[in-house]
């Protein structure tokens, strides 16, 4: 077994303090090496007793679907009140996916040009809120449409092309 990637974390919720590993892990040593992922959980309460314990070790292939089999199960049975989360299946193609400069000039060039936000989320296949994330990473203004951002006072030069004193 070989350890490709491990997170722990430790949340306090209320007078509980949980603590949570995800590593992610390969058996090697089988005919057909497959990627695994093992989550273990344990709780203390205000005193320090164990509140919550346990470990589950799944094909990384089905982790997606037991994490959210298991939040139904949880939230049905403990009575929460809330739908559970799911994620949507029309999400944008490139969404989360990274840019490159031609694709912030693109960016650029669509708004300054007039196009509104979702004109450009579509073209991009993204959603709204990144391509509002994206604007001023690029010098325009997601508050006004078409617009560049203003530049901050230290870094404008005067009518001679020089540095401001």
């Amino acid at each position: 077994m070989s350890i490709i990637e491990e997170r722990r974390t430790e949340i306090r919720a209320q007078e509980i303090i949980y603590q949570i590993a995800v590593a992610t892990r390969t058996d090697e040593d089988r005919a057909e090496p497959n990627t695994r992922v093992m989550i273990t959980l344990e709780a203390g309460g205000p005193g320090g007793e164990a509140v919550a314990e346990g470990s589950l070790d799944l094909d990384v292939a089905v982790a997606a679907t037991v994490a959210d089999l298991v939040a139904d199960g949880l939230l049905s049975t403990t009575g929460a009140g809330r739908s559970p989360r799911r994620r949507s299946a029309a999400r944008p193609a490139q969404q989360g996916r990274p840019w490159n400069e031609e694709m912030d000039a693109e960016l650029e060039s669509r708004w300054v040009a007039g196009e509104s936000v979702a004109e450009i989320a579509a073209y991009f296949e993204r959603t709204a809120g990144g391509i509002r994330a994206r604007l001023p990473r690029v010098g325009c203004d997601p508050e006004h449409p078409g617009c560049y951002l203003p530049v901050p006072p230290s870094r404008r030069v005067d009518l001679d092309g020089g540095e401001p004193d």
